[in-house]
């Protein structure tokens, strides 16, 4: 079932997306070559709790820390450690906020220091398939208009959409209805009817590769089976006044 939220509350979800905005700007300006992602992870737990925020990853299923810190090929899900940034990596850092009772949740990918063209490419049309995505969440199209936008941009200059996770509903819990690939399912049909009041969390992941991956032994880190690098994107979306709103912002006063 997918649940429609009040103006008080995607406020509420708002606040705990800016949060996360905020959060991962102070994460960003602190990945360089040579930190370790443990160390980032520490910086983004307690840019979240100086703000009145519960991590929401750290326990979640198990999940060890803060912050998801994905390197190079890895995907998602990416557990920090003493591993040190070098010259070149692509990193993603995906963060989850809990405030008032609501989620909040948003991701992003970034190079350190000089990064390949060829990187950096797939660095700029994740994001841009992103934005087109959000461009689709509209009152009256259906959900997989924003999938098949997503897959069109990334498939059209030859990237690889991960298909083994997807986007999800966000609100008072983490993860609910509906889930949102970035691609069309094969059963076809448009998907649900987006709807004033719905709370998305939109999250292309391209992959230069195979879309095909696989969970290493730590239990979580996802990885694409070729090795090749992989680039995650994501927003927190309202549909309010028929169109997508952006949540996970800084707070703009």
């Amino acid at each position: 079932m997918i649940i429609l939220k009040s103006r008080e509350e995607i406020e509420k979800i708002r606040r705990s997306c800016q949060i996360v905005a905020e959060s991962l700007a102070e994460v960003k300006k602190a990945a360089r070559q040579g930190i370790t992602t443990n160390e980032l992870d520490r910086i983004a737990e307690e840019a979240l709790t100086k703000r009145g925020a519960i991590p929401a990853f750290k326990g979640y299923k198990g999940f060890p820390c803060c912050l998801c810190t994905s390197i190079n090929e890895s995907v998602v899900h990416g557990v920090p450690s003493n591993r040190r940034l070098k010259e070149g990596d692509l990193i993603s850092f995906d963060l989850g906020a809990f405030w008032g009772g609501y989620f909040g949740d948003a991701a992003i990918t970034m190079g350190i220091g000089r990064i390949s063209d060829e990187a950096a490419q797939l660095l700029k049309t994740t994001e841009e398939a992103l934005y087109l995505g959000i461009q689709e969440g509209k009152a009256g199209n259906h959900l997989y208009d924003i999938s098949g936008t997503i897959q069109n941009l990334a498939e059209g200059r030859e990237y690889s959409v991960i298909r083994d996770f997807v986007g999800h509903g966000i609100g008072s819990n983490l993860h609910e209805e509906p889930q949102i690939p970035n691609f069309v399912p094969e059963k076809g049909g448009r998907g649900p009817l987006l709807k004033e009041g719905m709370v998305l969390a939109l999250e292309p992941m391209l992959s230069l590769g195979t879309h095909e991956v696989k969970v290493l032994n730590d239990q979580w880190t996802v990885v694409t089976c070729d090795g090749k690098l992989s680039a995650h994107f994501e927003h927190t979306i309202a549909i309010t006044n028929g169109n997508a709103e952006i949540l996970s912002v800084p707070f703009k006063a």
